[in-house]
């Protein structure tokens, strides 16, 4: 190829984006959204979780080894046993609470220490006080910087919490030098233990070895002496653990983010796939005039990659204002709760910024490789004749791979997680997509050939033409059907679960009233005699008391809850959704409890299995007597019988209530008295069921309010896609439209049939995309949710939602495609005929 040639087909391939400025803005305006929504996520929760990871950091210091146990605590006397070891060369009592602020409903996590011990293994949690007594004083504490600016505390303000129904009040003595951003407060160990009831008890002890000591050997020697429910593990786990918690919501939020740029992608490849077949004779003519097939196709891949490079570079500045103001709108956690008590900086880290940017290229260069391969494949000769674009899409035909696709979907889905996390879900998402967009255009080629005729001359048209082009149809169809087949089984799984979590929420809140003892923290309960005046009160006609405690099961795993709660262990049906029939013991069989979905799941509690469970500090033999579904605690549950759960732990006290009011009782009125009659009754949570199931569907919507704003993204997307497309494929049948203007249709003619072209692509676009919503749905529901989230519902289909969209979508495709012609016909008839080069 000569120097002249090659800088002519140099010009040729570059002015293509710019002669196809409008559609190429929009792949890379695609391809920025899903980057800018992928870093955006990413820089949340990395910062989040980074956070965390600094703030146990600065919690175990120097600790080789971290003991812990309930939530509720350890006898102490274990301290003394453990700092006596000869391997130990420094031990640290620790007593962590979250209490409440008196007065409001947010908590601050406060950490007991013993500033004499801590200091050779937390020195971080060691204020520098400038009168040291401060450090012993039962009634001072420090607060750690984002906690003191939180608070807006000053040295020497006093701050109240809740404790029980009452309130203690603590001075701020000053701020600790560490550099976690996560709030939180330090005071003498003794002085909490005193202030939150927690006398004679732990909640962890931190172990710094001596050097030389076989860490991992001393664990497994220390555990076997230790109590049931106390375990020792290195402080790594504890953030594995708490980690946990939010990974199967991160992972999700970044397969959405994925789900974006991957529609993104389709965007480049219909862009792309369409250009190319309307360059198809100017890419022969280069062939002949000696460019290589290898070169060409650089070249046309060098296009896509140029989409994908532009609109990374976009999107990551976006994702980051995106982000900042997600933090500031929503909060770090984005409406989820999990990293509650973190306020994140966002840190730019290269290596994710380097890793967005190269999924949005490879985004953009994987959706330009199938038209760029096609296009230098083809046979010069037969592209140079007109009427051979359609011949482009021929590779297409072939069913096999689609079916082959699906089928894997199908029996991918039914394997197992991997590491407690859905990738095979994922997996048969990916494939149940792949599969149907292989098979588009076969099935648009069947279903235009299927449909009747119209006797009008344009409808008649537009049919004619679709059934001679089902390849251009369904390669225009390709995004609009994965956005819409992805926005439809998102909105049918949320539906569903939001449908289930307001029945689940009807059948749990039975009473007419419900009272907390506090609305957050572990520092609120009802004593005894708080329960005798609340049972006593006129108007309630019967009470029932919960106690909520928190176990460790493994070191690994975070503490699952254990409920005590009165129960007719004859038919517990009525207390607990049950989703297995209730098991009838044996005589001498171990006492009954009843476990969540997520305790089925995770530690393998089926009915009828007798299980162990350290309560009060020793090994408690039960059998599973039913799993029952609970929304609320993903990390596992068990119900206990209350009466049972007191005679095992001497613990009377409670964390809410349940009252049934006698005829003509009003809840108002109830409420007040409950707040007259108890002392420190204002610090009740008082709600009746209707306010607690509106609030939590408020939580419910909140949380997935970026499930919302992802879903609304791959739609824009698609329908993006679907615009851009009806503009190509009008543009590359100018010709045509000339023809027939000299053959005498009219302008108006011409608009209808692009208008019934619009409609009858994007409906059969809409029924696929249905249909494949639904079978992502079902795999969305019944694999990913309860393999992330342990999480058992049923199907409910958004009719009048998904209606309301496909309706958009029609009118929108339909407008689309009649604007375009009409802009293609306000050329003249004589130069539309013309040769274009």
């Amino acid at each position: 190829m000569t120097g002249a040639a090659a800088a002519e087909a140099r010009a040729v391939l570059a002015g293509s984006l710019v002669h196809n400025r409008t559609r190429a803005a929009l792949a890379v305006l695609a391809i920025a959204l899903g980057v800018a929504l992928g870093y955006a996520i990413q820089l949340i929760t990395r910062s989040a979780v980074n956070e965390l990871a600094q703030s146990v950091q600065t919690l175990s210091g120097q600790a080789d080894l971290q003991l812990r146990g309930a939530r509720s605590g350890f006898d102490e006397g274990l301290y003394a046993t453990v700092a006596r070891l000869p391997e130990v060369a420094a031990a640290s009592p620790i007593i962590e609470v979250d209490a409440r602020l008196a007065g409001r409903d947010d908590t601050l996590a406060i950490v007991g220490i013993d500033a004499l011990r801590a200091a050779a293994v937390e020195p971080a949690l060691v204020a520098d006080a400038g009168d040291r007594l401060d450090l012993l004083r039962s009634d001072t504490l420090f607060l750690s910087p984002s906690a003191a600016q939180w608070l807006a505390s000053e040295r020497g303000a006093a701050l109240s919490f809740q404790r029980g129904l009452g309130e203690v009040r603590l001075r701020v003595a000053g701020e600790l030098s560490a550099s976690s951003r996560r709030r939180f407060a330090v005071m003498d160990i003794a002085g909490a233990q005193s202030a939150f009831d927690r006398r004679g008890v732990l909640t962890r002890i931190d172990l710094r070895l001596e050097p030389g000591v076989d860490v991992a050997a001393f664990r497994e020697r220390l555990q076997r002496s230790l109590p049931a429910g106390v375990a020792v593990d290195r402080p790594e786990a504890n953030l594995a653990a708490g980690a946990s918690v939010s990974r199967s919501y991160r992972v999700n939020l970044n397969v959405l983010a994925l789900v974006a740029l991957f529609t993104g992608g389709l965007l480049v490849f219909s862009t792309q796939a369409l250009a190319i077949v309307r360059r198809r004779t100017q890419l022969a003519l280069l062939r002949v005039l000696g460019m290589r097939r290898r070169r060409l196709l650089a070249w046309l891949v060098a296009e896509g990659a140029a989409i994908g490079a532009v609109g990374s570079a976009l999107g990551l500045p976006a994702g980051y204002f995106l982000a900042a103001a997600a933090v500031r709108v929503i909060g770090p956690d984005l409406g989820s709760g999990y990293f509650r008590g973190v306020a994140p900086e966002l840190e730019v880290a290269p290596p994710a910024l380097m890793l967005c940017f190269a999924l949005g290229v490879a985004a953009a260069l994987l959706g330009s490789l199938v038209p760029a391969i096609e296009a230098a494949r083809a046979a010069p000769a037969q592209a140079l004749k007109p009427g051979d674009e359609e011949r482009a899409f021929s590779r297409l035909r072939p069913i096999w791979p689609g079916i082959a696709a699906i089928a894997a979907g199908g029996a991918v889905a039914l394997l197992p997680p991997i590491a407690e996390l859905p990738l095979f879900g994922y997996l048969a998402i990916a494939l149940l997509l792949a599969g149907t967009l292989l098979l588009m255009p076969v099935m648009s080629a069947w279903t235009f050939a299927a449909a009747p005729a119209p006797l009008a001359p344009a409808p008649r048209l537009a049919l004619l033409q679709l059934r001679g082009a089902p390849g251009q149809a369904a390669v225009s169809l390709a995004a609009i059907v994965a956005s819409m087949s992805l926005m439809i089984s998102m909105a049918i799984m949320v539906v569903s679960f939001r449908d289930a979590l307001d029945a689940w929420l009807e059948h749990v809140l039975p009473a007419d009233l419900y009272v907390r003892a506090s609305a957050g923290g572990d520092t609120g309960y009802l004593s005894q005699g708080d329960q005798a005046r609340i049972a006593a009160l006129p108007g309630v006609r019967r009470a029932e008391f919960l106690r909520e405690q928190q176990l460790l099961l493994e070191p690994s795993r975070p503490r699952i809850f254990l409920l005590a709660r009165s129960l007719d262990e004859s038919a517990p049906q009525e207390r607990l959704p049950l989703v297995t029939a209730p098991q009838t013991l044996p005589a001498g069989a171990a006492p009954p409890i009843w476990a969540n979905e997520a305790m089925a799941d995770l530690y393998g509690f089926t009915p009828g299995k007798t299980v162990t469970l350290p309560i009060a500090e020793k090994p408690r033999e039960f059998t599973v007597a039913g799993i029952w579904r609970d929304y609320a605690r993903p990390q596992g549950a068990v119900v206990i019988e209350r009466g049972r759960y007191i005679a095992l732990t001497g613990d009377r006290s409670a964390s809410g209530a349940a009252l049934w009011l006698a005829p003509g009782a009003k809840i108002d009125d109830i409420s007040r008295a409950l707040v007259r009659s108890l002392p420190g009754g204002e610090q009740l949570d008082i709600a009746g069921p209707g306010e607690i199931r509106e609030f939590s569907l408020r939580i419910f919507d909140r949380t997935f309010a970026v499930t919302y704003a992802l879903e609304l993204a791959a739609v824009a997307i698609g329908l993006l896609g679907l615009s851009s497309s009806f503009g190509a494929l009008v543009l590359a049948r100018r010709r045509e439209f000339g023809v027939l203007r000299h053959l005498g249709m009219t302008r108006r003619q011409i608009g209808a049939m692009l208008a019934t072209e619009g409609l009858a692509v994007s409906g059969l676009g809409l029924a696929i995309g249905l249909a494949l919503g639904f079978a992502i749905s079902l795999v969305l529901v019944h694999v990913v949710n309860r393999q992330s989230f342990h999480w058992g519902m049923t199907i409910s289909v958004p009719w009048i939602a998904l209606a309301a969209t496909a309706a958009a979508v029609l009118a929108l495709a339909t407008a689309t495609a009649w604007l375009s012609g009409r802009r293609t016909m306000s050329e003249g008839v004589v130069r539309a005929v013309k040769e274009d080069w």
